[in-house]
């Protein structure tokens, strides 16, 4: 009888969630990192999901990376990911400030509600930059806002 030895393909399995407002490009962000492809795509409905294996300091590591509807009709549906996620990506057009101030008024709220993992790491990601300039954002007083709302003392 032979024996199978089945190989471990990764070193590290991470889940990933993108969240945010309809229309900040997570699909499109989405995509080209798991793809090296650019599309502007259409709204996603419920959820997506891509994977994507990185190699980094000699490690394999497989990333799932969760698409989330940013509709609120699809929130209810959309919670349920949140459980058992090492990263959470909080996506944001710059070219719409309700989609930053979104951030903390609803989605920070949903990490709150519906993270299982306290040591969840979050990053934030200003989108579509290409269709702005960057004086603008500045002159806005959008860093302070930033900063006032996101500054976390250790």
């Amino acid at each position: 009888m032979a024996s199978s030895t089945s190989q471990q393909e990764f070193d590290y399995l991470f889940k990933l969630l993108l969240i945010g407002d309809s229309g900040v490009g997570k699909s499109t962000l989405l995509l080209s990192f798991t793809s090296d492809t650019f599309e502007e795509l259409s709204p996603t409905i419920g959820v997506d999901f891509k994977i994507k294996h990185v190699a980094l300091g000699g490690k394999k590591m497989k990333l799932a990376i969760w698409d989330t509807a940013g509709q609120e009709r699809f929130r209810t549906l959309t919670s349920s990911y949140y459980r058992g996620a090492q990263g959470i990506i909080m996506v944001y057009d710059v070219t719409r400030r309700d989609t930053f101030t979104n951030l903390a008024d609803i989605w920070a709220k949903e990490i709150d509600l519906y993270s299982t993992n306290q040591d969840c790491i979050k990053l934030l990601v200003g989108n579509k930059v290409d269709k702005v300039c960057p004086w603008r954002l500045f002159l806005s007083g959008f860093w302070h806002f930033l900063l006032s709302k996101f500054y976390c003392s250790s």
